[in-house]
């Protein structure tokens, strides 16, 4: 803009080198006014014609300039320098959190080695280890040329030294202490691996523990044996009363352990027993190097103590004469104890030894709350009641059991197998509702189930209800995804469950054999057998060798839960479909192993009904077989028409003790609607009465299902495709899977009737020498005209060869066992081999035995 002195204004634009006029006056945008830039142009000049005015020029910014000048790239450098320098920042934490994971990995990996190696090696030990280790890397740089051809050998095959010095030290006052678990051998025989580890694991921890507080060095663990050294590696002068000490503590806590898991491992659990031994005097310890080395002890001061051990008596302290010397010399005359007799030792004359006194184990179970609050009246009521029951044929009505569910004053044992019965028979409960909870099962009202459970048990005998096929449910994809967690039951279903339980124990008779002892015996083996039910490794598949012990198990976990956690919780980065995918394919294994099992791994149902049957299959059992039971109540054979009439009769006192109004949870609880009813009274009737071997027409009607489910099987369970197609057309698949999924449960249960015949020759004496004394006891009553001692021998073996070992077959030939066929066959062989031997002359002790007990 132009401005001069005269008043007169014109407005112009710049743009470059061209100007433009605007027009007159003050013309500028106004935004910028306080932007002027005013700088003189030209003045007027005196003594000219013609006066001019002053002129100025102001210069003020546009909006075109405005738009042509403004930019963001300010902004948007400075957007770029810190996206820059975050991500830089970003990279940085990120490699930082990098290594430091890496750094505790690499520090938690050299803690649990370390730790290991702890455990493996004292610490004067690991020292010297870690201390060679370094010298060794040290000496490993050196030329190879320097070395000669034998020096990669530990020794020197040019020099007579050696190319280290060995880790062992003479150590001349020590004290060593082997404990063994007594009947371990034949207590494990019955039990599943995870078992035998869970109380082992339980044992020794303890002992490590109280290793630890009392400074007791343990050497190892072999099998079920435990050594452990005081005074080695360190001196210890009192390390003899330091010994006595732990093996006390010992001692108390293995009886804790036995009682704590009575009813998580079986109720003789209790019954196991330590021996311990205990010998003084020096031992050489070291490192033996190479493949797993570890620390150990060599000495005659360690093979005395083994032998000590081995010759001591179980729950027991056995000293040496030795140790018993220290300990008298410490001033604990109070301690020991002279053992009467003499002991002889392998390689040894006879030792001298002692016993070491022990405080009376304060430990004691404690009483559940029912076997504390019963008293003498429910004694006498359940008595009662058990005869009423006993004494009335298979139509006694439900009236007769009494409204008081007491239990008899029974001894610790057997209140024990009560105890285990109830918390295993609730396992397979939970299973039970946890699938029909996700499966949705609409419930039968409770009026409609009675009534047909009565029709049921009254409608014909149980021997006419045996079904050739029992109908299975099918694979359920929704019922596997939603019953991985079990359900808890109601405390009134738990207290009567464990109402009946005590029932059905107070109807069984004090007999040697048939008693409440052996029933929970073979419910064991049930479940042991129950868990080896196996399926094939699957192609894509996580489940490996998937068994029913998964599906039932002491925590209540279901099979597949692990797994299937495992594909929808894990491995997070991968995509949603590779997720689905494994899920997938999880859901096609567990189809898969549903068939291979002929149903029975999916049906919890099923397993609760084989469980209670070999519970209740010898209920009232009257200490002899069916012919004589024949001959002596005549009432009750007319009854069962002189068929099946101890198995028959069990059936009905249970079935109809179920059906009392006391237990309307626990009928609510196990069938919901009729079809769990007709599958959970099939199963109890097919398995109870496939434990009577002796009755022709069962056992022929049994052999020819097993010969039409099964004959066509290889030896390695394959068919061929004629045979496949032969089947497919004869009829459908589903009903062939139940035809075989019933002989799998008639077997299961024979098998189990008889387990000891199949099972450590320490349990098949035990329950051989039971079987005897009864079959005995009856003929010295007069029960029985013939001498069971006659022919015993000879008849066991016929026994083995004719049923035991067929049997065994049997299991391996069905397909689903796994290794257990194996175990099982291996034992009848061996224990037939066993009393092939020595049969003779245990039939004579035990004649003898029968005698001195009248």
């Amino acid at each position: 803009m132009v401005v001069t002195s005269c008043q007169d204004s014109h407005t112009f634009t710049l743009i470059g080198t061209n100007v433009v006029y605007v027009g007159a006056g003050d013309l500028h945008t106004l935004d910028f006014g306080d932007k002027a830039v005013s700088t003189p142009f030209a003045s007027g000049q005196a003594g000219t014609s013609t006066f001019l005015c002053p002129h100025s020029i102001k210069v003020y910014p546009s909006r075109v300039m405005q738009k042509a000048s403004v930019t963001n790239s300010p902004w948007i450098y400075t957007g770029v320098v810190v996206i820059i320098f975050v991500f830089s920042l970003f990279v940085f934490c990120f490699h930082d959190w990098q290594m430091r994971r890496r750094q505790n990995r690499a520090v938690s990996r050299a803690d649990r080695s370390d730790a290991i190696v702890k455990n493996l090696f004292p610490d004067t030990v690991r020292d010297k280890l870690f201390g060679r280790s370094q010298e060794s890397k040290k000496g490993d740089g050196r030329n190879e040329s320097e070395a000669s051809p034998g020096a990669s050998s530990k020794y020197s095959l040019v020099s007579q030294e050696p190319t280290y010095v060995a880790i062992a030290e003479l150590f001349p006052e020590a004290t060593v202490m082997f404990a063994n678990i007594a009947g371990f051998t034949a207590w494990s025989s019955l039990r599943e691996p995870a078992q035998v580890f869970m109380l082992l694991e339980s044992i020794f921890q303890s002992f490590d523990e109280a290793a630890q507080k009392l400074k007791i060095f343990k050497v190892e663990t072999v099998g079920d044996c435990y050594l452990a050294v005081c005074g080695v590696p360190q001196y210890n002068k009192d390390h003899a009363i330091i010994m006595a000490r732990f093996a006390r503590a010992c001692q108390h806590r293995s009886q804790q352990v036995f009682h704590s898991l009575g009813n998580t491992l079986g109720p003789d659990t209790v019954e196991l027993g330590m021996r311990f031994g205990v010998h003084s005097g020096p031992v050489t310890a070291g490192v033996l190097r190479g493949d797993r080395a570890r620390f150990q002890l060599f000495g005659d001061t360690v093979n005395t103590a083994s032998r000590i051990e081995s010759a001591g008596e179980i729950n027991q302290i056995h000293i040496s004469e030795q140790t018993a010397s220290l300990l008298r010399f410490a001033g604990k005359f109070s301690w020991i104890r002279l053992r009467e007799d003499r002991v002889e030792a392998k390689g040894k004359e006879f030792l001298e030894t002692f016993w070491l006194k022990t405080k009376s184990c304060s430990y004691a179970p404690p009483e559940t709350a029912l076997s504390s609050t019963r008293n003498e009246e429910d004694h006498l009521s359940i008595e009662n009641t058990a005869r009423s029951i006993r004494s009335t044929p298979s139509t006694v009505s439900t009236d007769y059991i009494s409204m008081e569910m007491g239990s008899r004053l029974r001894d610790k044992s057997t209140q024990r197998l009560v105890d285990w019965n109830c918390e295993l028979l609730q396992q397979f409960l939970r299973q039970v509702v946890a699938r029909r909870h996700a499966v949705g099962t609409r419930r039968t009202s409770a009026a409609t189930l009675d009534l047909m459970a009565k029709k049921a048990g009254n409608e014909s005998n149980a021997v006419h209800q045996v079904a050739d096929i029992i109908t299975m449910p099918n694979f359920d994809e929704r019922a596997f995804r939603l019953s991985n967690e079990p359900l808890e039951l109601e405390p009134v279903v738990v207290e009567q469950l464990r109402n009946f339980v005590d029932v059905v124990c107070s109807m069984y008779h004090d007999n040697p054999f048939h008693n409440f002892e052996h029933a929970s015996h073979v419910a064991m083996s049930v479940t042991k057998l129950l868990s080896r039910i196996v399926a094939p490794t699957f192609s894509g598949a996580n489940i490996r060798n998937s068994t029913i012990l998964g599906i039932i198990s002491s925590d209540g976990s279901v099979i597949g839960s692990d797994e299937l956690e495992a594909t929808q919780g894990q491995d997070r980065s991968k995509p949603d479909h590779a997720r689905t995918a494994n899920t997938q394919q999880l859901f096609q294994d567990q189809a898969q192993l549903h068939d291979h099992t002929y149903g029975i791994t999916s049906d919890p149902l099923t397993q609760f009904a084989v469980v209670l049957s070999a519970l209740v299959h010898d209920v009232d059992h009257r200490g002899v077989p069916n012919f004589l039971l024949v001959k002596e109540n005549e009432a009750l054979a007319s009854v069962y028409h002189n068929k099946s009439v101890a198995e028959q009769n069990s059936i009905d006192l249970a079935w109809n003790t179920l059906l009392a109004p006391e237990f309307d949870a626990l009928r609510a609880c196990i069938y919901s609607d009729l079809s769990e009813l007709r599958r959970f009274r099939q199963t109890l009737v097919n398995s109870v009465i496939a434990t009577d071997i002796f009755d022709k027409d069962l056992s022929t009607a049994r052999k020819a299902r097993w010969i039409k489910a099964f004959h066509t099987l290889r030896s390695d369970g394959s068919q061929t495709n004629e045979e496949k197609q032969e089947k497919l057309s004869d009829e459908d698949p589903s009903r062939e899977r139940n035809r075989k999924a019933t002989i799998v449960i008639e077997h299961l249960i024979q098998a189990s009737d008889v387990a000891h015949t199949m099972q450590h020759w320490h349990v098949y004496q035990k329950w051989n020498a039971k079987l005897f004394e009864e079959m005995y006891n009856a003929f010295l009553l007069g029960r029985s005209d013939q001498d069971p001692s006659l022919n015993w021998y000879n008849g066991e073996i016929g026994f083995f060869d004719n049923y035991i070992i067929p049997l065994a077959k049997n299991l391996k030939d069905c397909g689903v066992f796994g290794v257990s066929s194996d175990e099982y066959l291996n034992y009848a062989l061996q224990n037939r081999r066993e009393w092939e031997l020595k049969g003779r002359e245990l039939v004579s002790s035990l004649v003898d035995r029968c005698a001195n007990n009248r």
